[in-house]
């Protein structure tokens, strides 16, 4: 064994853990390759909107910034979090960022405003205040999170697979889903996503090592080779297409790192709304991660006997640098991903894993094409697998009997799905907590953290009926 290796084993804790080298690495590539959909879909979302003077950010620019970001805060989370999980640019935040601040403002104005909620997150971190609201968060709504959270990632998994497809307005109906894209399965994108399903099962049935990696690479080698012989609109497969770019590499440009003006915004829309859209991004930002902090860690077996995750404030800390990080990149706010599940699933369990993933983001730096020629039918099998295994690892303790907590996390687990947000799960699951708790005459049992959260958060959801947004 080379002395690295021993190294590498104390300083990460690897055997501690119960993993082993090869399961950090597979776990780190399992990771990104479920996550690199965010390479190209970041800069989509961002780029399809302009700022107050009809400013659009540059795509190549965007995929620098998106991809540099997530390999710094990647790399920062394995080296000083230790935990298996990775960052990037967290979805809904990036569609507040493009469609609620910039139409108001400048793009730099914009980012400044992710920056300094950034800030105000690090000094909730700095301050314990972060901490002890998760702390506060009782056993058995801690799992009703983490449940949420494999049946939110379960469901971005058959959506973005397209075996489940948003019904359009226009076709005047109440159901808001439907199988496939015209009510039936149809197509080889879909065929894949059912063949890679079935394969991560049986593999992680049969405890074969690597089983959701080498699903994502069998199947993206079945599905180039599909879409080479059937030739395939690009449009069934989504954002990304299955073919062999004819140029694998890629340019990095920094054009848009730096770009941000801290104060800017406040000329814009004065310092109350200047201050409301502050706030906007910092308490997505802020129970997003912890939800997935929480779920994440719950599945990799992490936290101690109380619940809590040792060295949470660190973990905490780096989220909150990668939401000032990701303004200051003009990549929007990063945040910790939901996806780093699929490397959890591999049996990731040290900061290794991340640190494998946020490599693999660097290389992407200069390989874009290839790290983006994964389509989504290929590597969100592994979000229905882990899905799965997060429900079934954690329902049974809650205590169904109390409905004073049953009820909350039933809540939170199908809100977070139901209305596509981690946040709004646990913000209906907290409101849901303490108004029960105080209607059973035990409102003394709710910790004071909790009263305070939730009156923040019933103060989010009165913003637009009191004219605030």
């Amino acid at each position: 064994m080379s002395p690295a290796v021993p190294g590498l084993d104390r300083y990460f804790r690897i055997t501690e853990r119960g993993s082993t080298l090869p399961r950090e690495i597979r776990g780190g590539l399992a990771t990104f390759f479920a996550m690199a959909y965010i390479i190209v879909l970041n800069p989509i979302i961002l780029g399809s909107a302009t700022d107050k003077y009809g400013h659009h950010l540059v795509g190549g620019q965007l995929v620098t910034a998106t991809v540099i970001t997530a390999a710094l805060t990647t790399l920062l989370m394995g080296v000083i979090g230790n935990v298996p999980i990775a960052l990037a640019a967290g979805l809904g935040v990036n569609t507040v960022v493009a469609l609620q601040l910039a139409p108001k403002m400048s793009w730099p104005d914009a980012m400044g405003m992710v920056v300094l909620a950034g800030f105000a997150i690090m000094i909730l971190v700095a301050t314990g205040l972060r901490e002890r609201v998760m702390s506060a968060v009782p056993l058995g709504l801690r799992k009703g999170i983490a449940i949420g959270i494999g049946l939110f990632i379960m469901l971005i998994g058959l959506v973005d697979s397209g075996f489940v497809t948003r019904i359009p307005d226009a076709a005047h109906t109440t159901v808001p889903l439907q199988l496939g894209g015209d009510g039936h399965l149809n197509g080889w994108p879909v065929l894949i996503f059912i063949i890679g399903t079935l394969l991560t099962l049986a593999l992680i049935i049969r405890k074969v090592a690597g089983a959701i990696l080498i699903s994502i690479v069998a199947m993206t080698v079945l599905a180039v080779i599909v879409d080479a012989v059937a030739d395939i609109p690009a449009a069934k497969w989504g954002l990304t297409v299955p073919k062999w770019p004819g140029n694998p590499v890629a340019t990095p440009d920094f054009g848009l790192v730096g770009k941000v003006s801290l104060f800017g915004g406040f000329q814009h829309v004065g310092v109350l709304t200047g201050v409301l859209f502050v706030f906007t991004v910092l308490l997505s930002c802020f129970f997003d991660a912890m939800g997935t902090i929480l779920g994440v860690s719950d599945e990799a077996d992490l936290l101690d006997e109380k619940g809590d995750l040792p060295g949470m404030n660190k973990v905490l800390m780096i989220d909150g640098i990668a939401t000032a990080v990701g303004g200051a990149t003009s990549s929007s706010a990063n945040t910790c991903f939901v996806e780093s599940t699929a490397g959890v699933g591999e049996g990731a369990r040290t900061g290794l894993a991340s640190i494998v993933t946020g490599l693999m983001f660097v290389l992407a730096l200069f390989f874009t094409p290839l790290a983006t020629m994964v389509p989504a039918q290929a590597a969100t099998p592994a979000l229905v697998a882990v899905g799965f295994l997060i429900l079934a690892g954690s329902v049974r303790e809650i205590d169904w009997s109390d409905f004073t907590i049953a009820v909350p996390a039933f809540l939170t687990m199908v809100m977070m799905p139901f209305t596509y947000s981690i946040t709004n799960g646990i913000g209906i699951g907290f409101l849901s907590f303490c108004l029960l708790r105080l209607a059973a005459g035990r409102g003394r049992e709710v910790p004071v953290a909790l009263y305070a959260v939730s009156a923040v958060f019933a103060f989010y959801y009165l913003m637009p009926a009191l004219g605030l947004l």
